[in-house]
């Protein structure tokens, strides 16, 4: 109405004006414009009316500049570089409406949304890298589980990107140069415009990478560390954690992990999964081995831990250091299982390692078998010792649990038998759980329980080794025949055992000798050096040269000589090591791996050696190393055993060292330890 009345009104005013300044019908034209313009302001507010909203749209949809004739890095080892864009389409441009009514209807608005997209590629370095982990957008990381992106290494052969050749035809293919294609991504976040991104750009430059063909995976513990997908815990209301989430590139850290394990070590084949009980006392008729958690009140999201028939809150927790947990708890059934499946989908080879973390707090108060007020704070498993009678004790410690207490449901394990949380059932657990993720490649049966297979009895028979075999027959008829079984030996405990002068035994060899064991397992932490500040006794002064760290393999201490003292030791004073009396001294050296393997083993009573031989047939099995390495740290090759963890009573610094990083000499010395035991590798 009032449309019509103005309009009218302007008309009329128009015509007068454009009388008056020699206007005409122009004036009349213009005056019913601005009429209409007036009344259509009063009908919105009298009666209302629809209008169109905008909201977000660019006047623009040109993408940033790149710089033309930029240099293109080399990467060595690990960089963040931002890139240069080198192919960008327009923007793309969505549009979406929404109709928003007023009260009573009278009026209506239509809001038109607009988002943005870009398609572009941005190059970073010369190739081949091998991989780019973390991502950020203007300073910030960027999370990529939701984002469309693909990665071209720069190798000689990659072929063209398939969205750059389908918009564009002929396209190249940027062989030789590292980039990133983005393919639709979202523009809201960054204020519609290309965001400024920087590449956490890996490239391996040395040998070391390309030579790992078998990883040995820890931590161990942590209930959701070896789940493939995320897990959440809910604090208190409203408040969510991430339980196994730390990074944005990946759905979890596990899958972060060994995307990046893989993108590092390409001729990757074999990974040896540890997955951690405790146990709670050094004494062997008393140490119970259970799973544990964290906390006993927790509520996830995503993942629910139970283990062994146990729910959280049945469980034990670990212990607490400063109200803390002093480790991870046990790893769900369901995420060990997850994550067997998951490293065979990646074409890996996979050995479940059963393990034992010794859970012992200080003031424990529990008798110490060695003679102290109480037992050590957080020990290592080798230290377990029987204490009373040998055999009973070995009764105890494995257990009354046998493979037919124990069924498989989906990947569901349920439990019959003797209520006991010992070593065999710790055992025949894993192999179920094993069995419930379709099997595995290899088995271990325990390792590294030195204390105990080197316990004998007065008559001289080791009782542990023997449980250790009947354990071992036990897995076999729950895995398949195609699984290999061992035990993971520590390196002082594989061999002979000097139990006094004269008197010589090789426990381990009825085990290695079992039909049901297929290889010797041997956790290798022998020295490789004798480095002191300033050089060695030898007068090598670098303690990274590889060729001198080589040498010390198969050689040095364990293996010519042997210090007999602290005192001996720090004034470099060795004594050889010989066997006058029949010559064999391969029996004494840890290092002397192929003395051992290839000849018969003959124990010694009273200085005599035995008539007959042990069931060892030399040659008969192969050698793994089950574990290898050496600490990132200050001449971590003279004793790559001992690690530092402020909680644990074997906390400890290799020989000499002043406890500073240095992860070259791990590099160094892994690097020799591989190249000297592959006959392929120069």
């Amino acid at each position: 109405m009032a449309t019509l009345i103005l309009t009218a009104a302007g008309q009329a005013l128009g015509g007068t004006a454009g009388g008056l300044f020699g206007l005409g019908s122009l004036g009349g034209i213009l005056g019913k414009a601005a009429g209409a313009v007036a009344g259509s302001v009063v009908d919105q507010g009298l009666f209302g009316s629809s209008a169109t909203v905008e909201t977000g749209r660019l006047s623009d949809l040109s993408v940033q500049a790149s710089n033309e004739g930029a240099s293109l890095p080399r990467v060595y080892g690990r960089v963040r570089l931002a890139g240069q864009v080198i192919w960008a389409t327009q923007f793309e441009e969505e549009v979406s409406e929404e109709s928003q009514g007023a009260k009573g209807g009278g009026s209506s608005t239509t809001v038109r949304s607009y988002a943005y997209y870009a398609n572009f590629a941005v190059a970073l370095s010369e190739g081949p890298i091998s991989r780019i982990a973390r991502i950020w957008a203007d300073g910030k990381l960027l999370d990529t589980s939701g984002i469309t992106m693909r990665v071209y290494s720069g190798a000689s052969d990659q072929a063209p990107d398939p969205l750059i050749s389908g918009l564009q035809g002929d396209t190249p293919a940027y062989r030789g140069t590292a980039y990133v294609v983005f393919e639709r991504l979202a523009l809201e976040t960054f204020g519609n415009r290309l965001p400024q991104l920087t590449f956490e750009v890996i490239r391996s430059v040395e040998r070391l990478e390309t030579d790992i063909r078998a990883i040995t995976l820890i931590p161990g513990a942590g209930e959701f560390v070896y789940q493939p997908t995320a897990v959440t815990s809910t604090p208190r209301p409203g408040v969510t954690e991430s339980l196994n989430q730390h990074v944005t590139q990946a759905p979890s850290d596990w899958v972060a992990s060994l995307d990046e394990l893989q993108a590092l070590c390409p001729n990757l084949e074999s990974i040896a999964l540890v997955v951690a009980w405790f146990g709670d006392d050094l004494r062997a008729a008393h140490c119970s081995i259970r799973p544990k958690v964290e906390e006993s009140v927790k509520s996830t999201t995503g993942g629910t831990w139970s283990v062994a028939g146990l729910g959280r809150e049945e469980a034990e927790d670990v212990s607490r250091i400063d109200g803390k947990p002093a480790f991870g708890g046990t790893p769900s059934d369901a995420s060990v299982i997850a994550a067997i499946k998951d490293l065979k989908d990646r074409g890996l080879r996979v050995m479940l390692y059963p393990f034992i973390l010794m859970d012992i707090p200080e003031g424990n108060g529990l008798p110490d078998p060695y003679g102290g007020s109480e037992q050590a704070a957080y020990p290592w498993r080798g230290r377990i010792v029987p204490v009373g009678d040998t055999d009973q004790d070995a009764t105890a410690f494995f257990g009354a649990a046998s493979a037919s207490d124990f069924s498989v449901s989906g990947e569901a394990i349920a439990y019959g038998g003797p209520a006991e949380w010992s070593y065999r059932r710790h055992v025949l657990h894993m192999a179920h759980l094993a069995k419930a993720a379709g099997g595995v490649d290899a088995f271990l049966i325990g390792s590294e329980l030195r204390g105990l297979t080197r316990a004998q009895t007065t008559s001289g028979t080791y009782p542990f080794v023997s449980g250790l075999i009947d354990l071992a027959a036990e897995v076999r008829s729950v895995l398949t025949a195609g699984t290999d079984l061992s035990y993971a030996a520590d390196w002082s405990e594989y061999g002979a055992h000097q139990v006094s002068s004269g008197e010589l035994r090789f426990p381990l060899d009825p085990l290695w000798a079992s039909s049901n064991i297929d290889f010797v397992g041997i956790d290798n932490y022998l020295p490789m050096a004798d480095m002191r500040r300033g050089g060695d006794p030898y007068g090598n002064t670098d303690p990274h040269e590889i060729e001198m760290l080589k040498a010390g393999i198969a050689g040095g201490e364990y293996f010519d000589w042997y210090y007999a003292s602290e005192a001996d030791r720090r004034a470099g004073t060795r004594t050889p090591i010989s066997d006058g009396t029949y010559n064999k001294p391969w029996v004494y050296r840890a290092k002397d791996l192929r003395g051992w393997w290839e000849n018969p083993h003959v124990e010694r009573f009273g200085g005599v050696e035995a008539s007959l031989p042990t069931d060892w047939v030399p040659a008969s099995k192969p050698i793994r190393f089950t574990e290898l390495g050496v600490p990132a740290i200050d001449k971590g090759a003279n004793q790559p055993n001992v690690f530092v963890d402020p909680k644990s009573s074997e906390s400890a610094l290799p020989h000499f060292s002043d406890g500073t990083r240095d992860d070259l000499i791990q590099r160094r010395a892994l690097e020799a330890a591989l190249s000297f035991y592959d006959p392929a590798d120069p």
